[in-house]
């Protein structure tokens, strides 16, 4: 998702799925845990062992989550016949290509459904949890960005109304937080800032359309809106969001300095 991979450590978990090499980084649990901190000490007060099984339901649920992001990079790469591998990080993951640039990710089209494959199976996959949990007589959590989705908000709210409330006050907390991960940080994937997933689309699309220019537009357009979502998360004092549109900001500049608007 962010950022360069981390080096290895002896504390990084290792393992496959679907045959494809993961790594999971002992830096990702850390910024797990610190991103679910303020949710699960809301909701646990003083009680510590409430926080460590919220927190614990969190992490479980980012981790599922960002290797279905991942997964979907590494299938489309797969399409494309080249071999990767999954790294989960601080700032969420990557896949990773595997020895020489295959010939099929030579053509801008292929390379941007690589990039739009990751938020997109989040996307999929909360549909999936969506419909299962409506499907099955049952309310979806109350709260969220269910509500405030364009178009299927309200009908959501209405569908979600007629059930009936899930028995289990953690299976509850997990679907919240599932929706939560995979709608709001998909969407925020695909923000238009490099390297974002929403980034790359669009300097793929530009190449796609025979715009020269096009990685120095897209830069120039994640400056932009980088700069914008910095200053508003600061304004709003979400110190996390806006110190990481800045460092984004701060790479569309730099990367704006090297390719220009050639």
């Amino acid at each position: 998702m962010l950022l360069a991979e981390p080096q290895p450590t002896r504390a990084d978990l290792h393992f496959r799925l679907a045959g494809i090499p993961v790594r999971v980084s002992c830096w990702f649990w850390l910024t797990a845990a610190l991103l679910g901190w303020g949710s699960a000490r809301g909701m646990a007060g003083d009680d510590g062992r409430a926080l460590l099984v919220y927190l614990t339901v969190w992490a479980a649920v980012v981790l599922f989550s960002i290797l279905v992001h991942e997964l979907g990079h590494a299938v489309a790469f797969a399409n494309c016949g080249q071999r990767s591998r999954i790294v989960l990080c601080h700032f969420g993951g990557l896949a990773v290509p595997i020895g020489l640039p295959s010939p099929g990710l030579q053509r801008p089209s292929r390379r941007l459904l690589v990039a739009a494959a990751g938020p997109l199976a989040q996307l999929a996959i909360a549909g999936v949890v969506i419909v299962t949990v409506l499907g099955a007589g049952f309310q979806l959590p109350a709260g969220g960005l269910l509500g405030r989705l364009p178009i299927i908000g309200e009908k959501l709210a209405a569908a979600s109304a007629a059930g009936q409330p899930l028995a289990s006050p953690l299976l509850n907390l997990a679907v919240f937080y599932f929706l939560t991960v995979n709608i709001g940080w998909a969407f925020l994937n695909l923000l238009p800032v490099v390297p974002l997933d929403g980034g790359t689309v669009v300097q793929e699309g530009l190449q796609l359309l025979g715009v020269s220019a096009a990685a120095g537009i897209a830069a120039l357009f994640g400056l932009l809106i980088a700069g914008i979502i910095a200053v508003w998360a600061f304004q709003r004092q979400d110190m996390f969001l806006a110190i990481m549109f800045a460092v984004l900001a701060s790479g569309c500049y730099q990367r704006l300095l090297h390719v220009g608007l050639r």
